[in-house]
């Protein structure tokens, strides 16, 4: 049974405009939950800027002019926000690693941070292809 209740659901236009505006929703939606502290609230702002651009640009690589979708479900325990997209797909596993930090190569790194960077500032991170497209699920333990 599905104990998940749905505070918000948000469709923004796939352009990188809107990926402030998702974030600050979720902000707001963040600081009315109990055991979300600031410190976490910053760290979930900044996956959802992550994970909204990523579903932006996934929807721009194919032309589509479709939305995104945000969710904001309040678990017993937790606070999920999920981002989805209508893009080709996405496949965590077929990202390549992070060059190692003693590496050169490490330091010219301009992209692909982003995925690394979501899953330090969550507690949970679960990545949901379907045919549809991609959902990222963040999830923060409320305390």
């Amino acid at each position: 049974m599905d104990l998940a209740q749905e505070l918000v659901c948000l469709e923004i236009p796939a352009l990188p405009a809107f990926v402030g505006v998702a974030r600050t929703v979720v902000a707001a939606v963040a600081t009315s939950v109990p055991g979300i502290d600031d410190d976490r609230l910053e760290d979930l702002r900044i996956a959802v800027s992550e994970a909204c651009t990523n579903a932006v640009e996934a929807h721009q690589a194919v032309g589509l002019d479709q939305r995104v979708v945000l969710r904001c479900l309040l678990e017993p325990d937790n606070l999920e926000v999920r981002v989805e997209d209508n893009g080709s797909g996405f496949d965590p596993a077929a990202v390549p690693p992070r060059p190692p930090v003693g590496d050169p190569a490490h330091l010219r790194a301009e992209r692909g941070w982003g995925l690394q960077l979501i899953r330090a500032l969550v507690d949970e991170v679960r990545f949901v292809p379907s045919e549809q497209g991609t959902a990222v699920h963040l999830r923060m333990h409320r305390h």
